[in-house]
């Protein structure tokens, strides 16, 4: 709501604002989309890719916004980035092009000492396992050893969090998902417990404790959808706004954490200005 309230708009006065949440199950969306399709909405902002699907099977007509898809045309949302078509747009995060292996760069440069890693990964996302696989391949090349860890419903975390602590890892990689997202609590606390320098993708996890956090700022990501919601209301079409694309990342590094660990900030971090948190 922060991006609409940057645009002048009041919820409960020139905005009403209907929310639901999966918690990062996804046999949860197609109803939560049916549901507010029929309640009376005029625009539906879905937060990832697999949840603008399930808008786009429950609607047609109702213009629907993602706010954060690492390929919305290969996962089937839009015709093309520059002309959607049919009632989605909304923004693509760069989540390619090897970040999955810059993730496992910077836990090595925050925490040299590490060589056995586990990599936290779901099903969930189409492209989770792709990331997997980059990770796997840098780390072979800094000679570090990798072993995955694997959850899709909520009741397979302890399981996965488990296997992460019995098989010796010193360090962990958390791969994109709305499904990590909604764990994300229990993902701060495991490795705090576990004294695991860890790597996430999403700012808010370093924000609340986390050691480190690379990638595209998804709050960023809804300030820019936020923006085309307002087109659409004032009367723009979704299929004629091109995609807009974040390709900016944003390094978060919670000082608090490093120093728990007994983590310095090396100067090859130092020099890329991150954003430090306490």
């Amino acid at each position: 709501m922060r991006g609409m309230s940057e645009l002048g708009y009041v919820e409960g006065r020139s905005v009403r604002v209907e929310m639901r949440s999966a918690d990062g199950q996804r046999d949860r969306l197609a109803a939560l989309a049916a549901e507010l399709v029929r309640s009376d909405i005029d625009v539906l902002v879905a937060g990832s890719t697999i949840a603008a699907r399930a808008a786009k099977a429950a609607t047609a007509a109702i213009p629907v916004v993602f706010a954060g898809s690492s390929d919305p045309v290969a996962g089937g949302l839009v015709a093309s980035l520059a002309r959607p078509g049919g009632n989605l747009t909304g923004v693509s995060l760069a989540y390619g092009g090897g970040l999955a292996g810059k993730w496992v760069e910077l836990l090595k440069d925050l925490a040299p000492r590490v060589t056995r890693i586990a990599l936290l990964w779901t099903s969930t996302n189409p492209a989770s396992a792709q990331f997997v696989e980059e990770a796997e391949a840098t780390a072979r090349k800094l000679n570090a050893k990798t072993a995955r860890h694997h959850a899709a419903v909520p009741g397979e975390v302890d399981a996965a969090l488990r296997g992460v602590a019995a098989s010796g890892a010193q360090g962990l990689v958390v791969m994109p998902s709305p499904f990590w997202v909604a764990q994300r609590d229990a993902l701060l606390a495991f490795a705090a417990k576990q004294r695991l320098p860890a790597m996430y993708f999403d700012e808010e996890f370093a924000e609340a404790g986390g050691l480190v956090s690379y990638g595209p700022s998804i709050a960023e990501a809804y300030r820019l959808a936020a923006s085309y919601v307002d087109r659409i209301l004032k009367g723009a079409k979704p299929g004629e706004l091109p995609v807009q694309q974040l390709n900016t990342h944003e390094l978060v590094i919670h000082r608090g954490t490093a120093r728990s660990l007994g983590l310095a900030i090396p100067p090859s971090i130092a020099a890329r200005s991150p954003r430090m948190v306490d």
